[in-house]
């Protein structure tokens, strides 16, 4: 059995939504929908949000106290959690909650790496929210740390391009996508995949980061079955 990372955006739980602000409940329970197709097929699937449809931690005020708002955007990510947990329920798949950050809610655990190991055995899906529960860290460094605890065999990014570029497509017709490339690459070449400290943590446990499009309704299976899909970040 492998076991995955998905890492999401929270500006993807807004589906269509052009502002890319709040939850659109459809698009979520279509998202649930493809992941479960996944954990069905016996794959461990873990899964960290962001929370950037609702507060983008220090990045979104420059009035609000950085700590401050970090708090708040990692209250963002477990709301996207739970909203998330809603999704997988309504689609018949069997999940549970995991927050770096202390939350009194019957639906949501504190971390717990064996406990949510033991979940994964079980065929749950385990969605982690609440960041690493320390402010001054991304939801990149939070998902490099769980997958690690998990021992995840790679991490799936999903975005809104099919891949890792040497530069912007949206902005330079003629760039380059690449196939496979090295985290030494992506650092010296600053392409931005996820923030440095989360690059090394992959690099240094061994654990593929795999970039791709969201929009694509087979990418998932296609990376499960090894499949060339999206961008493979791996230490070479």
């Amino acid at each position: 059995m492998k076991t995955v990372l998905i890492k999401l955006s929270g500006e993807s739980l807004a589906g269509v939504n052009s502002e890319k602000r709040g939850i659109d409940d459809n698009y979520i329970e279509y998202i649930c929908g493809r992941i479960k197709k996944i954990s069905d097929l016996g794959v461990g699937v873990g899964i960290v949000c962001g929370g950037g449809n609702f507060m983008r931690g220090g990045r979104t005020s420059k009035v609000i106290a950085r700590e401050v708002a970090d708090y708040m955007g990692m209250l963002g990510t477990v709301m996207n959690a739970l909203a998330l947990y809603d999704g997988f329920t309504r689609v018949g798949a069997d999940v549970v909650i995991q927050s770096g950050l202390s939350v009194a809610s019957p639906y949501v655990g504190e971390l717990n790496s064996e406990e949510a190991k033991r979940a994964l055995s079980e065929g749950k899906i385990v969605v982690f929210g609440g960041g690493t529960g320390k402010p001054g860290c991304t939801t990149d460094t939070a998902a490099a740390g769980r997958a690690k605890d998990i021992d995840a065999d790679m991490i799936i990014k999903l975005t809104n391009v099919d891949g890792v570029y040497d530069k912007d497509p949206d902005e330079y017709p003629d760039a380059i996508k690449y196939d496979e490339v090295t985290f030494d690459e992506v650092l010296e070449k600053e392409l931005g995949i996820m923030d440095l400290k989360a690059m090394e943590m992959c690099r240094d446990n061994d654990i593929d980061i795999i970039v791709a499009n969201i929009s694509d309704e087979n990418i998932l299976p296609d990376i499960i079955a090894g499949k060339k899909a999206g961008t493979r970040v791996y230490r070479g």
